[in-house]
């Protein structure tokens, strides 16, 4: 297989197909800010072959993207610092990058195939690689590359990370799913994004950069492996069990019984009786597991501490809450400290139960005291794994990543670039079954990553 994989056929700028002079300009808050050091979020969806000629597709999805910016001006727009120091994403209509790549060599069952790391060719699917988020002074603040596979399509969405989080990162996609798959002339989408800026998160304090911005706080050139792990409905439920200290038909029993949700928005649940702590999740279940066996993977002094990083969403938090279509970055990071050798000398629960108690813990006041910190010491977010002891979890299986319907069909898969890569960085995606299953993207160092499939405690639970 040639080891260049794609190759781009046309290069163009999409502008939106009507101005939006109600937005002008959204300063960035103090949770945008913080990613600017970040590099751009790149995540894609496969699809199979469209029902007519790639040339027709490629000319529709340019219209669809069009019409899609008109309602979600600012990703047209450039980032701007004003005199004071304050950055704003400008509303400009200078638009997006469009490509269209062919690799038609690479077929969609060896991008599906379970039993290998990620193919290199995976994130040839993406462009703007390794482009900081400040970059979007000069730059596009989103692009879409669209790739004519052997047998099927991939659209990769590259957005600026200072702009948007996952939340909004998959708003925008669905809605250009849900465009296309409308015949592009929509005057109203079934849900709009809010511009708003009169929030918790919005400040007048200054982040300071070094002449030329900010640079990546993570090293790019170091060899790492990925691969996809999937895990069932029934495994998750398991580990929940296991986590929990109750047997399996406890667990399906309240489930059943007191309408559990099986998958947790990045730790948090409900049940009927609006009980959110009664019980650790099975994200959080499933996370645990993942601390305990990349951490004895790693093979560390037992007397070092181990980091769990979990980012989670701050719109429904916060009192009174944002609205949940809240455009921007809402999140904040939750870090679970522990001792190497109390984590693995433990059982599941114990690390279950410390992560669980740190997501519940953080509401209203948590979310304030975290803008009241930044704001006495405005800084980048460190993101990286600085001690090789670290975990970093992201993106969320509660993100509606399936739910993109271009109009032949849902994706077979989710896929993601090489931005913000490195050791111990996780991403959860829905499995594509629904139905409470997960799949993680685990990116680690070769040598752990073999250890890690070694570790039948962790390989017993995964499809």
């Amino acid at each position: 297989m040639p080891t260049s994989s794609t190759t781009v056929i046309s290069k163009c700028t999409v502008y939106p197909d009507q101005e939006s002079p109600d937005v002008g300009t959204l300063k960035l808050s103090v949770s945008d800010l913080p990613m600017l050091s970040c590099q751009y979020i790149q995540k894609g969806v496969l699809l199979s072959y469209p029902p007519y000629p790639f040339d027709e597709l490629i000319t529709f999805l340019k219209r669809s993207l069009s019409t899609t910016l008109s309602f979600f001006p600012p990703l047209a727009g450039r980032l701007q610092t004003d005199a004071d120091g304050h950055v704003h994403i400008l509303c400009n209509s200078a638009g997006v990058e469009f490509l269209h790549a062919e690799a038609r060599h690479i077929s969609s069952q060896r991008i599906l195939s379970p039993s290998d790391d990620v193919p290199d060719y995976v994130k040839e699917l993406f462009t703007f690689d390794y482009t900081l988020s400040y970059s979007g002074h000069y730059k596009p603040l989103m692009a879409v590359q669209v790739t004519e596979l052997g047998d099927g399509a991939f659209i990769g969405c590259t957005i600026n990370h200072a702009v948007t989080d996952g939340t909004s990162f998959w708003h925008f996609f669905n809605t250009f799913a849900e465009i296309c798959k409308g015949g592009a002339d929509f005057l109203k989408i079934s849900k709009s994004p809010d511009f708003s800026r009169d929030t918790v998160f919005n400040s007048p304090a200054v982040l300071k950069f070094p002449a030329g911005g900010p640079k990546a706080t993570f090293s790019g050139d170091v060899q790492l492996r990925e691969r996809i792990f999937h895990f069932s409905r029934e495994a998750i439920l398991k580990l929940k069990s296991k986590a929990n200290g109750n047997n399996l038909v406890e667990i399906l029993g309240k489930q059943k019984n007191d309408g559990w949700k099986i998958v947790a928005n990045n730790g948090d649940q409900t049940n009927k009786n609006n009980n959110k702590t009664a019980e650790i999740s099975s994200f959080q279940s499933l996370c645990a597991q993942l601390w305990k066996s990349v951490t004895r993977a790693r093979n560390l002094s037992p007397l070092k501490t181990t980091t769990f990083r979990m980012a989670v969403n701050c719109r429904h938090r916060l009192e009174p809450r944002l609205h949940p279509y809240y455009f921007g970055n809402a999140i904040q990071s939750i870090p679970t400290v522990a001792s190497i050798g109390e984590l693995l000398s433990s059982d599941l629960k114990w690390g279950a139960d410390l992560l669980h108690k740190n997501v519940v813990a953080h509401d209203d006041n948590t979310v304030r005291k975290g803008v009241a910190d930044w704001e006495r010491e405005p800084r980048l977010f460190p993101l990286g794994n600085f001690d090789g002891a670290s975990i970093t979890m992201g993106s969320s299986p509660r993100f509606p990543m399936y739910d993109n319907d271009f109009g032949w069909g849902r994706p077979l898969a989710i896929r993601s670039g090489r931005a913000n890569k490195f050791d111990g960085k996780i991403s959860a995606f829905p499995g594509r079954d629904g139905n409470g299953t997960v799949d993680l993207e685990i990116v680690l160092a070769p040598e752990t990553m073999d250890e890690l499939l070694k570790d039948d405690e962790f390989m017993q639970y995964v499809s």
